[in-house]
């Protein structure tokens, strides 16, 4: 028995058609599928009786692998059944993230306040651990999911890539 990889994140949203656009003009992702569900497999999946959704799979650019999966997150919007809007802080038991890794933190910071997202921080510097001399910085989508972005340091990058540091 094995674990193949992340087949995806997924995230429930108020307004999937705003999401979509938020994540592919803020964060970078392309969209690749839409579906709608509304059938007994889907109502029995998600365990809520009455459920009706609307999805969004959402993939990197430039990716191509099918194996395990064509997409990275799953944006979901309850048409009905829908579910309370919680917005848990990151240390609550429960609460979840979910991190990219960018090439240039500034710009995607930048992006998302002219977005209206509210960023938890600024970018900092990691000091210690696997990512240090990275930046990272905490964020919410429109939604309230909070977000992590990392901007990879040379040394994390070298040691991803095999080389020598």
């Amino acid at each position: 028995m094995a674990v193949h990889g992340l087949l995806h994140a997924g995230l429930t949203v108020s307004d999937l058609d705003r999401s979509v656009e938020w994540y592919v003009n803020v964060i970078g992702l392309k969209a690749v599928h839409r579906q709608d569900g509304d059938n007994n497999y889907t109502r029995t999946l998600v365990g809520v009786p009455d459920a009706a959704i609307r999805v969004a799979q959402l993939a990197f650019p430039g990716s191509s692998s099918i194996w395990p999966s064509s997409h990275a997150i799953e944006l979901i919007e309850y048409t009905r059944a829908r579910g309370k809007h919680t917005a848990p802080s990151p240390n609550d038991v429960g609460a979840s993230h979910v991190a990219f890794v960018v090439d240039d933190i500034d710009a995607v910071c930048a992006r998302a306040r002219r977005s209206g997202a509210r960023l938890r921080n600024e970018p900092v510097t990691v000091t210690a651990g696997c990512n240090r001399n990275s930046r990272a910085c905490y964020l919410h989508d429109p939604d309230g999911h909070t977000l992590e972005l990392m901007e990879y340091g040379p040394e994390r990058i070298a040691e991803l890539k095999g080389e020598p540091t």
